[in-house]
Formats: structure tokens, C-alpha cells, sequence
């Protein structure tokens, strides 16, 4: 009902509020807007969302119904807002009853930093909070990771096992007060407890956990930390033998370590951000974000261009930043600068899911932590950290999780409930419900049985969540990642059809997805591998997608891959197949000194053990050995980030003329691999890698887009976390009048691919 309710008449109105409308105040905002405006009814918690009934003059009414559309709480997200008139009632107040069940349409809201009054309260003598490592309210704390299943209720949340104290109870049903049903809430007196563990899992005697695990980091130690969706591995980031001893442990040899910091402030020096990345950094849900280097944190991200900074988002992180900078009294001192860092990291044995249980830490940490921050409020589902990064002035993900898990992302279609399980690296699921899609917390790679265990894991708590039932399980074309086999056996035991989309299709369907379009258009998909409906590998694909239809316009000129995957691990035999394909075979042994080198000439000259890929990842591998850059990845897609970070460093250039061919819809970079091979400044080398690659992928796009009568192109794939790469690229397609379409919501890579395979299933129904 939009129009203006009649200023004088007494109406009561029943008021359905879809969305993220649980666990966010919302029946305390209505409870006090009612009371505020002179309305008597309801309002309870349901499956749907938030429902209610308001009786009053038609002006009150009215004002009530649009601050519920335009000024919810902080962490509300409104979906809809539908109204029917209803009987007049005799007056009886209004109050909050208990929640019913039923058709489940609404959201568990994300897990959300500390907000600013709780953090007055921890830190503010005499409260009775003071110190407290758990405190929370309407507005932040911990949600999805401590929910079961719908209604939002404490019940049915990890905190049914804390009966609230009297004065936690006197609270909780103040509508005054902003924990007035705040289900996570509690105090000193009847919540959580923090404990402190040796290596061994024995408890250490202390009065303060908090001081005595400060005092262990600044001695050098490694802690596990359990945190809103699991543990971190954390210690002293300015303590180069600390952070060397982490790295050795937990066998992370060069990936980058993220780090804590109080503010932006204490990031000065290390760092440096824009006002885009500080927003990010400051936001709610705090994620991992990914800032240019300016100064030296020994074995933090040594060679690299940038690494992952974060603020604290737990009371027990500010906690621990205030017994570090001496326990100041006030407040003042969380604006200043504070010299000490902290790495956090996932804790995780190399490869593993994330650590998110007492018992399961001291287990599976053993040898690598030494000692635990622990506390008994359990998590009832684990989710690392969001990671995230700025090109140009857009925000967008590297992996999405906490923070950010469940909210939905709105389709244009809407259809019956589909699953998707992603494919085989940085794996997430997705489920529809409706015209929204509902992408998990990271999961990530499939390669050992207990992050396949965490992929179950993760389907079945969104499942439950949300009350689902898939009539639809969507999984990548390769039969042989666990996903695929785990799709064929729910689909088999429920008697419900699989579908296998193409790898490169559903990552287009992604970003499509999020956009909203549901007509044909480009498809510009470049990655480090994708199984292709010919067999072969893809990674260099231009398509046209028009929902559950895809058609390969073209594809990179495909490079042999000497040993197979061997060839990902090592981008020098990507080098030596690109000399080769330049007949400068003979180069191969003079360039490059790995034991290998003889053996890949051989191959390569016979075509023995050689399958050929069209991947745009291997064609970046193979401009950063030529360049000398990086003969062997410590972690996947180092050699592609150092050469995106020469390329910033050198500064935009110009592309090299001719160094592109292209042919029937087939991309050759060829002649600048050859031009590479002989340069020796390996920045400069960089930038004119990286612009004529824009050229080239511009004019392929641009002459596709003729010829089909699309104007409208979707990027995706994990090569498009290159912001060098990104920027040029979408520039030149605009200055042609082509509308370029990125992902936003999701990440460009394996991270995305299910909300894209969702969206093709949905499409598959519909059809």
C-alpha cells in the first residue's frame, strides 16, 4: 500500500518486512516507533522475515510505514514491505510476542565488527562490561557464525547454553534499551569465558589471559586466537625471527601474512590507502584489505607489491591492542598511532579448512601455536576472513566470507531453489531462494578430505538456515573435482537432475547474474584453467552467453603445457614453450638452469607429455620467466602479482605495435613474447606486457561485438583481480562504446563460480 493512509480515520494494518530484518533490532525499532508514535499491535519475528500489526490514525500509521522503509536499524537490510488493511481492534498497547514458524524467507545477518557505543562501554571503568571480551548489542557482534536455523532466536543460537543473569534479563526486555532482544548479548556475570592454553592444551594460571597473551606475543611467541568465525595464528609482526618460525610451520613459504593493526593510523609507514580503501578497512564488516606496500615488515610479503591489512573487529582484538599500548585510561588512544602489529592469519595446517573448535585446535595446531586464546561460546560455522581490494575507485573481493555471508545477492529471475558447488579451487556453494542467490563463506581448495568435509559442512548449514530444499544441483564440467562427485551423489539420493556447466560459461553467469541481465551478451573469461567442452584446458575464452547458452566465439592461441600441471607450478616451462613456439627451441637450455631444462626442450620438440591450453594465467607465467621475474610460484599466482607490481611501478605505457595477432577469432600474443624475450628491464617489460594485452583483448572484444550486435561485455575470472590488467582494459572498451560489466558482489574468480553456475541452473529450469 503506497498511497498516503487518510491523516484522521483509525486503521490497523498487518505489515509483512522481508529481508535482513532478524538479529538487527528490528522488532525493538518497531517496539519504539510505535511507542513514539501512539500505535497499539504487534510485532514477532516469522519465516518470512518480521511481521506485525499497527493500529492508529492513518498519519501515524503512515509515518511508521515509511520509516520502516527508509530508516531501519544500521545492519537492517530491507527486501520488501507489503501491507493489507485489517479489522479494527480494541486498544491493547503494543507489545513483542514470540516468534512463529513457517515459510522461511528471511536472513541471518553477517557477523559485524564492534560498534561504537559497545566499544565506549569496554572501555569505560565502572561499566559493568568493562574489559568484557564479549560484549555485543542489536547493532554488532557475532551472527551466522553462532546461528543454527531460523527464527533468530537465542534459542536456536550457540548462546542457548548462557541463561541470562537478572540484570541481563532486565535489559534484554527493556524496549529502551539497545539490547532489548539482542540475542548474543551478555556480561561478566553469565557469559563467556576467556581461558588461556599452553601448547599442550593445559591451562595457564593467570588472573589476566588478556595480559598474559600480550606478554607471550611481545616474547615472541605464536598464538592461536579464536576469533568470530575461528582461529588466527598471530604474533608480533615488527619480530622478524616470530614471523619466520609462523611461515616455517605452517609451510606457507612466500604467500603474504596479513596484519592487524589498531587504525589506519599504525598502518602509516607500511603502508598506503585511499580514502576508498580506508572506508573499506573501517566498514562493519572489517575485511582483509589489500593496500601498496611503502615500507619494510621483515617476512610479512617480502617481494611483493602490496599485502593484506586489517582492523580489529572483536572486543578481545581491542582488548588485546589496549593491554600492548600499557592499558591508557579513556579512550583517546584508540585514534592514536600504535607501533605494535600483529600478524592474522588463518589457522590452518597448509591446505586445511579453518580451525573453529577448542578441541579440534589444540589437535590440529599442535606444533605450530604455542599456547591458545580460547573461549566457550562455540562456532556453530566457520568463515575466514573477507579479502578485498580496490581498482580505481571500485571496491571488489578476492574471497568473500565473514562479514559478508549470508547477505543475498538479488536475481532478475526467480525460480525454483537451486544449489551450486563450485568447482575445485577457492570453492564456495551458493543456493537460490527465490530471485536471491545466497553464496557461501569461503571453503578452498579441494584437495584434502577435510576442506571436502568443510564443503559438506557448508552446504548443509545453508540448507538449514535457510529452510531449502534444491530441486536443482548445478556443478563444474571436470567429473573428477569432489564437488562434481558430491553434486552427482545429492542428486542421486534426493532424485533430483545434476547439471554440468562449463567452467568459462559460469564464470560469465556470474557476473551476468549480479547485473542483472538476462539476454545475451559477451563473455570475456580469463583464468588459469577451466576444463573446456572439447577436453582441453581453457583459460582464454570469448563467448556469448545467453543464460543456460553459451557459444566459444574464440579463444587465446594455445601454448603447450610441458608436464602438465607441473607447468602452473613452474612458469619458466611455460617461457620455454612460448620460445618454442617461436622456433627459438634452442634458447631453452641457455636460459634457463633448472635440472628440468633439457628434459622440456626434449618434450617439447617431440610433443610428448605437452597438452596445450588457451589460459590467459599460463600466457602471464610465461611473460615472467621470459622477463626473468619468477622461474617457480611459492604460492599460486605469485608470478602474475610481481609482474602486475612492476607494472604499477614503471607507470602506464604504450603497447607494443604489432605485438598482437589476431585471426578468425583465435588471439595470438606471440610477437610480444618474442620482444620480451630479449628485453632486460624487467619493469618496462612489465608495462608493455600489460598494455598490449589490454590492446589485444580490446580489439578481439570489439570485433566480436561487431559482428554479433552485442554492446555489452562481462569480465570474468581470476585474471581480473589484476587491476593494471582490469583498468586498461575496461578503458578501451568504453572509449568504443562497449558497456563493460564487472563482478561486485562476488569475487572474479573460482570464489564467484557457483553464484554463476546458480544462475545458469535457474536459467536451465526456466528454459
Amino acid at each position: 500500500m503506497d498511497a498516503t493512509l487518510a491523516a484522521e480515520s483509525l486503521m490497523r494494518c498487518r505489515v509483512q518486512v522481508r529481508g535482513q530484518v532478524q538479529g538487527v533490532g528490528f522488532r525493538p525499532f518497531v517496539f519504539r516507533l510505535a511507542q513514539e508514535l501512539g500505535l497499539s499491535g504487534w510485532v514477532r519475528n516469522c519465516g518470512a522475515g518480521v511481521e506485525l500489526e499497527v493500529q492508529g490514525h492513518g498519519k501515524q500509521v503512515d509515518s511508521l510505514l515509511r520509516k520502516l522503509r527508509h530508516e531501519p536499524p544500521p545492519l537492517a537490510r530491507i527486501a520488501g514491505v507489503s501491507v493489507e488493511i485489517a479489522e479494527v481492534e480494541p486498544e491493547r498497547g503494543f507489545a513483542i510476542l514470540e516468534s512463529r514458524g513457517g515459510e522461511t524467507l528471511t536472513r541471518i545477518a553477517p557477523d559485524t565488527s564492534i560498534c561504537p557505543d559497545c566499544l565506549a562501554e569496554l572501555f569505560t571503568p565502572g561499566d559493568r562490561r568493562y574489559r568484557y571480551p564479549f560484549i555485543n548489542c542489536t547493532h554488532c557482534g557475532p551472527r551466522y557464525t553462532l546461528a543454527a536455523r531460523v527464527p533468530y532466536d537465542r534459542a536456536h543460537t550457540a548462546m542457548a547454553k548462557f541463561p541470562l543473569c537478572p540484570a541481563c534479563q532486565t535489559e534484554y526486555h527493556a524496549p529502551d534499551n539497545r539490547r532489548f532482544h539482542a540475542e548474543a548479548t551478555a556480561c561478566p556475570v553469565c557469559g563467556p569465558q576467556l581461558a588461556l592454553l599452553n601448547a599442550d592444551g593445559s591451562a595457564v594460571r593467570t588472573e589476566n589471559a588478556i595480559a598474559s597473551a600480550v606478554a607471550q606475543l611481545k616474547d615472541g611467541k605464536i598464538l592461536a586466537v579464536k576469533g568470530l568465525g575461528g582461529f588466527h595464528l598471530m604474533c608480533d609482526a615488527n619480530n622478524p625471527v616470530a614471523v619466520a618460525r609462523l611461515r616455517e610451520r605452517k609451510a606457507r613459504e612466500e604467500k603474504p601474512f596479513a596484519v592487524m593493526a589498531l587504525n589506519a593510523a599504525s598502518l602509516e609507514g607500511y603502508a598506503k590507502y585511499t580514502e576508498a580503501e580506508l572506508a573499506l578497512l573501517e566498514s562493519p564488516a572489517r575485511p582483509v584489505v589489500i593496500l601498496e606496500r611503502t615500507g619494510e615488515l621483515q617476512g610479512i610479503a617480502d617481494g611483493m607489491p602490496g599485502f593484506g591489512a586489517m582492523l580489529p573487529y572483536t572486543p578481545l582484538h581491542y582488548l588485546l591492542f589496549h593491554e600492548a599500548a600499557g592499558s591508557p585510561a579513556g579512550r583517546s588512544w584508540l585514534s592514536e598511532s600504535l607501533p605494535f602489529l600483529m600478524v592474522c592469519t588463518s589457522a590452518n595446517p597448509g591446505g586445511e579448512p579453518l580451525v573453529y573448535r577448542n578441541d579440534e585446535a589444540v589437535q590440529r595446531l599442535n606444533g605450530i601455536a604455542d599456547g591458545f586464546l580460547i573461549h566457550d561460546r562455540d562456532i556453530l560455522v566457520r568463515a575466514d576472513d573477507c579479502v578485498m581490494r580496490v581498482s580505481g575507485k571500485a571496491p571488489g573481493f578476492v574471497r568473500r566470507s565473514r562479514g559478508y555471508t549470508p547477505s543475498p545477492i538479488a536475481l532478475p529471475l526467480s525460480g525454483p531453489p537451486v544449489l551450486a558447488v563450485g568447482g575445485f579451487y577457492k570453492n564456495a556453494v551458493c543456493v537460490t531462494r527465490g530471485s536471491e542467490a545466497f553464496l557461501s563463506q569461503h571453503i578452498g581448495e579441494l584437495d584434502n578430505a577435510a576442506t571436502c568435509e568443510a564443503l559438506e559442512q557448508a552446504v548443509w548449514h545453508l540448507l538449514d538456515v535457510l529452510e531449502i530444499r534444491p530441486e536443482l544441483v548445478v556443478h563444474d564440467l571436470h567429473p573428477d573435482f569432489f564437488s562434481s562427485r558430491f553434486a552427482a551423489r545429492f542428486a542421486a539420493e534426493r532424485g533430483i537432475p545434476a547439471l554440468a556447466v562449463q567452467h568459462h560459461h559460469a564464470h560469465i553467469g556470474a557476473v551476468a547474474a549480479e547485473h542483472g541481465v538476462s539476454g545475451p551478451l559477451l563473455g570475456l573469461a580469463l583464468d588459469g584453467v577451466g576444463l573446456g567442452t572439447d577436453g582441453s584446458a581453457w583459460g582464454g575464452e570469448l563467448l556469448r552467453v545467453d543464460g543456460a547458452r553459451k557459444q566459444r566465439l574464440g579463444s587465446l592461441d594455445p601454448l603447450a603445457l610441458p608436464g602438465g600441471d607441473a607447468a602452473a607450478r613452474e612458469p619458466w616451462r611455460m617461457a620455454a614453450a612460448a620460445l618454442h613456439a617461436l622456433g627459438r627451441g634452442e634458447e631453452i637450455t641457455q636460459r634457463f638452469a633448472e635440472p628440468a631444462a633439457q628434459t622440456v626442450a626434449a618434450m617439447l620438440e617431440h610433443g610428448a607429455n605437452v597438452p596445450y591450453t588457451s589460459s590467459c594465467g599460463r600466457l602471464f607465467d610465461a611473460a615472467a620467466a621470459l622477463l626473468r621475474v619468477k622461474n617457480r610460484n611459492g604460492f599460486e599466482g605469485q608470478a602474475a602479482m610481481l609482474l602486475e607490481g612492476l607494472a604499477a611501478h614503471h607507470g602506464r605505457t604504450g603497447p607494443l605495435q604489432h605485438g598482437f595477432v589476431l585471426d578468425d577469432g583465435t588471439l595470438s600474443f606471440l610477437p610480444l613474447l618474442d620482444h620480451l624475450a630479449d628485453m632486460r628491464d624487467a619493469d618496462a617489460g612489465a608495462a608493455l606486457f600489460h598494455a598490449t594485452l589490454a590492446e589485444g583483448l580490446a580489439a578481439w572484444v570489439v570485433q566480436a561485438a561487431r559482428q554479433q550486435g552485442l554492446r555489452k561485455v562481462a569480465l570474468g575470472g581470476g585474471c581480473f583481480l589484476n587491476a593494471e590488467l582490469s583498468s586498461s582494459l575496461e578503458e578501451a572498451l568504453r572509449e568504443e562504446g562497449i558497456t563493460v560489466l564487472r563482478a561486485e558482489q562476488a569475487p572474479p574468480n573460482d570464489g564467484g563460480l557457483a553464484l554463476g553456475q546458480a544462475w545458469i541452473g535457474l536459467n536451465f529450469l526456466k528454459d
